[in-house]
């Protein structure tokens, strides 16, 4: 079950892409074949000015993606690469069992647009 959090994600996501003004753009999976996960970013300078999310999975996945691009707009390059799985399921007042891999994937999705080794 979502906690109120992330089910306040889901029915009503934030910062839904694309984003047409987008610097970096990081993706998890295939569209078409499974979960998939597109973030973008407008970075100016090292800051995170904008973030847009499109996925395709489950509740928890749509959770995922929503909080981070909340959470990232107005956070550093470096503070964006910091976020770790077990922080954003922290931020999101927990996933359900199994569901750990969404938060994989918000995180790989910012490594791949931003260019951070994965910890």
């Amino acid at each position: 079950m979502l906690s109120a959090i992330a089910a306040g994600h889901v029915h009503s996501p934030r910062n839904v892409g694309p984003l047409d003004t987008a610097s970096h753009v990081g993706r998890v999976g295939v569209p078409g074949d499974g979960p998939h996960m597109t973030l973008w970013f407008q970075v100016d300078g090292d800051l995170i000015s904008r973030a847009a999310y499109a996925t395709y999975g489950c509740p928890s996945a749509i959770a995922c993606a929503s909080m981070t691009a909340q959470i990232l707009i107005g956070r550093t390059v470096s503070k964006a690469l910091s976020l770790t799985p077990h922080d954003l399921d922290v931020l999101l007042g927990g996933l359900p069992e199994g569901k750990g891999e969404c938060a994989v994937m918000a995180i790989e999705s910012i490594r791949n647009a931003l260019g951070g080794n994965p910890s």
